[in-house]
């Protein structure tokens, strides 16, 4: 029965001109999670993109509502381990709309703290300095458009990839805002954050609430966020877990490799 479901949703994708290899690989590790899953209306909800990927498609039922609540509603925050896709699905979408018209601007921005460090160890001025933190976001972004769109872009500062610092005491109309790694912020920079967003703009705040690198003195902005503002229906939570890590298979091997070799020390 598994095995004809199967080839009902590949031949689906099939027609559809979105046969792949990783479509299947995809759709086994779906099925593993649960036969009923409708494999083929995953895969086949795509979002157009400008750059050598063309299309992003959701790979997992998690991905799809997250997807799905970034177009309903102006203000999502995507929770989970890494390798869930919450900041790349996040910036497909940002892509997605610019290129619509939809929205005017792109701005990614970050905490500048990584596992207790801060930027005063870093040699050069402060470009030098910020940039290690943002360079996920490049990459992330240079998939989905061309290096010489965004280099364009960044130098109208069209796209604004900058720390969160940089944020404080503005208002952020006809944007698309990333807040990523949102565990490292303090509940103050959480708030001050939130405050930016302005009209005809949309947020989406990413993080993983088990690796926060903050002291242990300041509680995480993201932890606290969802006990300050459930209940209010425009903005979205969608909480990811470990099932829905979507990795490459050779380091799914490498992470079983390791589990091995801790149980026998």
């Amino acid at each position: 029965m598994r095995a004809v479901r199967l080839i009902d949703h590949l031949r689906e994708m099939a027609m559809k001109g979105e046969f792949t290899e990783t479509g299947v690989s995809d759709a086994l590790r779906m099925m593993d999670d649960d036969q009923e899953v409708d494999v083929s209306g995953i895969l086949l909800e795509s979002i157009k993109v400008s750059g050598r990927i063309k299309s992003v498609s959701p790979k997992s039922p998690k991905q799809k509502e997250y997807l799905q609540t970034i177009k309903d509603k102006d203000l999502v925050f995507g929770i989970g381990p890494a390798g869930t896709g919450k900041t790349y699905l996040a910036m497909a979408m940002g892509v997605h709309l610019f290129l619509k018209k939809k929205v005017g601007r792109i701005i990614l921005t970050r905490p500048a703290v990584e596992a207790g460090e801060n930027l005063g160890f870093l040699p050069g001025d402060i470009a030098d300095k910020i940039n290690p933190y943002l360079r996920p976001l490049y990459d992330a972004l240079y998939s989905m458009m061309n290096i010489e769109q965004v280099a364009a872009l960044v130098e109208k500062n069209i796209i604004e990839v900058a720390p969160l610092a940089f944020m404080r005491g503005r208002t952020l109309n006809d944007s698309f805002i990333i807040l990523d790694e949102a565990q490292n912020t303090t509940s103050e920079q959480m708030k001050m954050f939130l405050t930016r967003l302005g009209f005809r703009s949309k947020a989406v705040v990413t993080g993983d609430i088990t690796q926060v690198d903050l002291p242990s003195s300041k509680k995480s902005g993201l932890i606290l966020v969802k006990d300050i503002l459930k209940g209010i229906d425009d903005i979205g939570f969608v909480e990811f877990s470990q099932k829905d890590v979507v990795r490459h298979s050779l380091v799914q091997k490498i992470i079983q490799a390791y589990e091995v070799f801790e149980e026998k020390k």
